[in-house]
């Protein structure tokens, strides 16, 4: 397999590529080190690079291969780590000058899990699009553009074909929002699919029911693999629930009901955004799949929520003792009132989600924009507080040629049916495209 073949393909052809000896995982390992190098100057979203143990790991998965042992459809693959995923030997600064000297001495869970399955680590990644502890991390279509946060280094390096996959963090679409400015394909599972042991900062999806761990790629196909590996108990984090995952491939969406809304009150996307998940709506719907257009009851309601979420007092100790790292902003009556809003609003997502398999909407306000730029709304936020599966895939581009992307929203733990739209989207519409870098 040629070395420009290598770079840009999925996850999942490369893993069988090396299967069938057609290609080393020392080659490919190589292969992207050389690409990391050449494009990392320019767009500052690898912040460690790991090359010698890579090199290591890599040689393991060859030798192992030669003994017979297969350990994954991943097994010898490469893939990255947004710096906010403890990895054992490796510096883990979780964009905070506190920890610039945090060495962790174990791997998060889904990082052991992915070594576990023969795939080889290249380094951890950048956090924040214009961090004052990294510096500005850019996107690779222009440089002077954000790929926005927080797992921008990982959106930055996939897109590039530095790195074929990779494991980022989501809260309020940290994996979403990068996957659709850098024109990826991202994973946000349902809450309590993936365990969170070994994220930094410290969670625990009782306090934070938003944050989860979950895969980036290009492709959407490597999502499903690689959440296949990440997934299940730990007997660790408390939260993790050993559900079955269905098979996407076995999905037919022609049987699915779909809605989907381009805004809602208080939330009006750009022109470019509006129009491409208007044309993705009716590109479904000429699939053969039933789709109309509503939104959810209350979903206006997720940015005041969110708000009071933020004001609710936190531990920086989440494991033994109670260490407030501010008083709060809220009294115990009103964090109970918040509670009894957050309740309300999750009830009212479900009784919605009753009558469609899946929701269709735009990413964000705008596609990436000048790094600088003023935040803008994510339509993200709404569906991080009830822990839906979502799934973000290229559907277009901005008048300027920048990527395009729509989110996939689909019922809890139907992550199958959110990746079975996603694909036909990408399928269809064209799905991630090289950039000019």
């Amino acid at each position: 397999m040629p070395v420009a073949d290598i770079i840009y393909a999925s996850a999942v052809q490369v893993g069988e590529a090396i299967r069938k000896k057609q290609v080393s995982s020392l080659e490919v390992t190589e292969a992207h080190l050389d690409r990391i190098r050449d494009v990392n100057p320019k767009l500052n979203a690898v912040f460690y690079l790991a090359e010698e143990a890579a090199r290591q790991a890599a040689q393991k998965a060859d030798d192992e291969l030669a003994r017979g042992i297969w350990r994954s459809p991943l097994h010898g693959v490469p893939f990255t780590v947004k710096d906010w995923i403890e990895v054992a030997g490796m510096p883990c600064v979780a964009n905070d000058e506190k920890y610039r000297n945090h060495v962790p001495t174990q791997d998060a869970t889904a990082v052991a899990r992915m070594i576990e399955a023969g795939c080889v680590l290249l380094g951890k990644t950048s956090v924040i699009e214009d961090s004052k502890v990294y510096g500005p991390t850019h996107n690779p279509y222009r440089l002077d553009y954000s790929p926005s946060g927080s797992s921008s280094g990982e959106a930055a390096i996939i897109a590039a074909g530095g790195s074929p996959l990779g494991l980022g963090s989501d809260s309020g679409g940290s994996i979403r929002d990068p996957a659709h400015c850098c024109g990826i394909a991202g994973l946000r599972p349902t809450t309590g699919r993936v365990p969170v042991t070994g994220h930094l900062p410290r969670i625990t999806t009782l306090v934070d029911p938003r944050t989860v761990i979950g895969p980036m790629a290009r492709f959407v196909e490597d999502l499903d693999v690689c959440l296949r590996i990440i997934s299940g108990v730990d007997w660790r984090d408390a939260s993790v629930v050993p559900m079955p995952i269905e098979d996407w491939k076995q999905v037919n969406p022609r049987e699915l009901r779909g809605a989907f809304y381009s805004h809602y009150p208080g939330a009006e996307p750009s022109p470019d955004c509006g129009r491409v998940t208007r044309s993705t709506a009716q590109f479904l719907v000429d699939s053969g799949i039933e789709v109309t257009e509503a939104s959810p009851n209350r979903v206006e309601e997720y940015w005041t929520i969110t708000q009071d979420y933020w004001s609710r007092a936190g531990s920086e100790d989440l494991s033994e003792e109670w260490m407030p790292l501010t008083d709060g902003r809220m009294s115990g009556l009103e964090v109970e009132h918040h509670l009894f809003q957050w309740d309300r609003y999750r009830r009212s997502l479900i009784k919605f989600m009753e009558q469609y398999d899946f929701i269709l909407t735009p990413v964000a306000e705008f596609p990436a924009r000048k790094l600088g730029s003023d935040g803008c709304v994510s339509f993200c936020l709404p569906y991080s507080l009830v822990g839906y599966p979502c799934v973000v895939v290229r559907a277009g581009s901005a008048a300027d040629g920048m990527p395009v992307g729509v989110q996939v929203v689909a019922r809890p733990w139907r992550e199958d049916v959110a990746l079975a739209v996603a694909k036909l989207i990408e399928s269809g519409l064209g799905g991630w495209q090289k950039p000019p870098l």
